[in-house]
């Protein structure tokens, strides 16, 4: 006994070389994109965190102001409503883009003819330019838009959708729910089939039916995917920016209506100076994004059991 296993060291220390090796090789192959996110990624957002406690407008020197900031934040009334703003946008878009998603996967990923055709019409929207479909949706919902003139043949007044404070987020809702629905479609595709097919079959020789088998099959089999969208949603919805901009001018109006805590840090940032103050912004939004995903990932995230 004791010759085998003086005869296995010789092999075990090879292998745990190799290991070494092999390991060290794919650090090193990995450095280039490590270095990359540590300079574009974490540490901007280290130094954002930093910036959240100085008072700095890029032209006079950096002082400490600890946590003045985050207290002038939470007294500021525009602060609020930007944050009501994104919170109504999330919850309006996230679940509508989900829902629109999952439906039109199931049935694109039907054998239905020109299937390919329909589900590029349906991608189509999520790889155009967000500027482009801003100004195309501006021109929509202009009060002499083609909205309003289709309103008119029906014989219906239509309002001014992006001039009234009523109607300016709800706008820019349908906006972000048609250019990303297609995305997520795509994702939702993905998951259906990897579904295996006898699982199917053999609910339908029980007796289930399609919504029976859609309820209890497909819905809790794609809990990976629908953790994957509701948390890229929520990420993105709150985080909404270019849209809002573009379609209010930069401004938030009317009224504040669409005014996003993107664009209000945009403002702080660009167009105020108060670099500290923005970055705080920028912080409690990191903060609060990470809250809801970490909710999320004990409510979806959980594995499934059969």
């Amino acid at each position: 006994m004791a010759t085998v296993s003086m005869s296995n060291k010789p092999k075990e220390a090879s292998i745990h070389r190799w290991r070494r090796q092999e390991a060290t090789t794919a650090y090193l192959f990995s450095l280039p994109t490590l270095m990359l996110l540590v300079a574009f990624s974490l540490g901007p957002a280290v130094y954002a965190f930093y910036l959240s406690g100085v008072s700095w407008n890029l032209l006079n020197h950096m002082h400490w102001v600890g946590i003045n900031n985050y207290l002038h934040l939470f007294q500021s009334q525009l602060f609020w409503i930007s944050l009501k703003n994104s919170v109504v946008f999330a919850a309006v878009v996230m679940p509508t883009q989900t829902v629109i998603a999952m439906i039109f996967a199931v049935i694109l990923n039907q054998n239905l003819p020109a299937r390919g055709i329909y589900r590029l019409a349906f991608f189509f929207p999520s790889i155009s330019s967000s500027a482009v479909t801003s100004l195309m949706f501006m021109w929509i919902f202009n009060k002499l838009g083609l909205l309003n003139g289709f309103l008119a043949w029906l014989g219906i007044p239509g309002p001014n959708w992006i001039g009234n404070p009523h109607f300016a987020l709800s706008a820019i809702m349908l906006l972000n729910i048609w250019s990303t629905s297609g995305y997520f479609m795509v994702i939702f595709l993905a998951g259906l089939q990897s579904i295996p097919q006898n699982v199917y079959e053999a609910a339908a020789i029980d007796g289930a039916s399609r919504f029976q088998r859609f309820l209890k099959i497909t819905v809790p089999l794609l809990r990976p995917s629908t953790f994957f969208i509701v948390v890229m949603g929520m990420i993105g919805t709150l985080q909404m920016f270019d849209q809002s901009f573009i379609i209010s001018g930069g401004t938030g109006g009317p009224l504040n209506s669409t005014m996003t805590i993107a664009l209000y840090i945009y403002q702080e940032i660009f167009s105020y100076g108060q670099v500290g103050y923005g970055a705080a912004a920028t912080v409690f939004l990191f903060v609060f994004v990470l809250g809801l995903t970490i909710l999320t990932n004990r409510w979806l995230g959980k594995p499934i059991e059969y």
